[in-house]
C-alpha cells in the first residue's frame, strides 16, 4: 500500500508560526493565561500573580487577548462594578502546546545548568 506524502508549504507554515507567536508570544501572554487557568479572574488578582507586570501592560495584553478570542471579559453590574476575565474554550486548545513548552523549558533549564 503506497503512503501518501503531503507536500509541505513553507510559506503557509511560516505564516501559521507567525500567527501563533503573535497570539501567544511576548513576555506576558502565557503568564496571563497561566494565571487565569490557576483561578485568578479579577484584574488585581491576575496582576498580583505575575511579578513585575505593570497595570498598563496587563490592560494592553488583556485587550489584545480578548480581541483574539483567547479570553472573555465579563462585567457584572454590581456596586461597585465587578469585572472578571476567563479563558475561552478556544484558549483551552493551547493546553497541550503550553504544557509542551513548560516541559521543554524545564528540560532546557536542567541542560544549561549541567555545564
Amino acid at each position: 500500500m503506497a503512503e501518501t506524502i503531503t507536500k509541505r508549504n513553507p510559506a503557509e507554515e511560516i505564516q501559521a508560526l507567525q500567527d501563533t507567536i503573535y497570539v501567544i508570544g511576548g513576555k506576558w501572554k502565557l503568564p496571563i493565561i497561566n494565571s487565569l487557568c490557576n483561578g485568578n479572574k479579577r484584574f488585581r488578582e491576575i496582576q498580583r500573580s505575575i511579578p513585575q507586570i505593570t497595570t498598563r501592560m496587563l490592560s494592553k495584553e488583556l485587550k489584545e487577548m480578548e480581541m483574539n478570542k483567547i479570553i472573555v471579559r465579563k462585567v457584572y453590574p454590581d456596586s461597585p462594578v465587578l469585572v472578571e476575565y476567563e479563558t475561552t474554550p478556544y484558549c483551552k486548545t493551547f493546553g497541550t502546546i503550553i504544557q509542551a513548552m513548560i516541559d521543554w523549558g524545564k528540560e532546557h533549564r536542567k541542560m544549561i545548568k549541567e555545564d
